[in-house]
């Protein structure tokens, strides 16, 4: 079994920018979970705290599968989208997970 990649951290925006790009993100999710097996979860949330800030975090089954969601129809309707919008800041690191196990 391929190594998992968590992709994990955040994006600013300008303020007025940020619910629009969380709107893109939405539909960018969607698709992504339905169209993409090696995705196994996807998720853009705004921080509470931070006008600006979008946490970020996505789950991978590999690095093959990770590489291959840049290439998708709906990443580059996606960057066509949001192209008109200001990020101000971003942290954004790949993590390869050789093991897990249930916290419950």
């Amino acid at each position: 079994m391929a190594e998992q990649v968590i992709v994990s951290g955040w994006m600013d925006y300008e303020p007025g920018d940020r619910d629009t790009m969380l709107g893109h993100l939405v539909e960018l999710g969607l698709r992504t979970r339905t169209e993409e097996p090696g995705c196994l979860d996807y998720a853009m949330t705004a921080d509470p705290a931070d006008e600006r800030r979008i946490r970020v975090y996505e789950r991978w089954a590999s690095q093959e599968a990770l590489d291959e969601h840049f290439g998708t129809p709906h990443i580059k309707d996606f960057r066509a989208a949001s192209a008109g919008l200001t990020r101000v800041g971003v942290s954004l690191e790949a993590h390869t997970v050789a093991v897990s196990r249930s916290m419950r």
